[in-house]
């Protein structure tokens, strides 16, 4: 059986070693869940992405509840506690909606490309102007 005391505890001794861990971890997992998305991968890749980065959202949802419990009213919790919240609502949303996801990383992807080459033509013509 879990002892909540010991839980808290442990999750308050190694604070910094827990969130050097998630932070990275849980942005990282759902970034790899949105590529497999927008890849257009097998729903049992994406699911399996989600599956893990839903574990680091959530310990790490634990984790801030852990401080709020004590009374510890920080910015720093609030920020860790709208990251995991933010992605977990992304990994579910992979889940539940992928086409539309995919539909927006599509548009996000092709505005990205139009704003480069408007940037390469600019640079070319301040090249023939001799500006810059």
């Amino acid at each position: 059986m879990l002892d909540f005391n010991t839980i808290t505890e442990f999750s308050h001794t190694y604070c910094i070693a827990i969130c050097a861990f998630l932070v990275p971890a849980n942005l990282l997992a759902t970034l790899m869940t949105g590529i497999l998305t927008g890849l257009n991968r097998p729903r049992v890749q994406v699911r399996a992405s989600v599956v893990v980065a839903s574990l680091f959202a959530t310990a790490m949802i634990f984790h801030v509840f852990t401080w709020f419990a004590i009374g510890v009213v920080m910015p720093p919790t609030y920020i860790l506690l709208l990251m995991a919240i933010v992605c977990l609502a992304i990994n579910l949303w992979a889940i539940g909606h992928p086409a539309s996801m995919r539909q927006l990383i599509q548009v996000a992807i092709s505005q990205l490309s139009e704003f480069r080459s408007k940037r390469e033509e600019g640079k070319g013509k301040k090249e023939e102007l001799g500006i810059g």
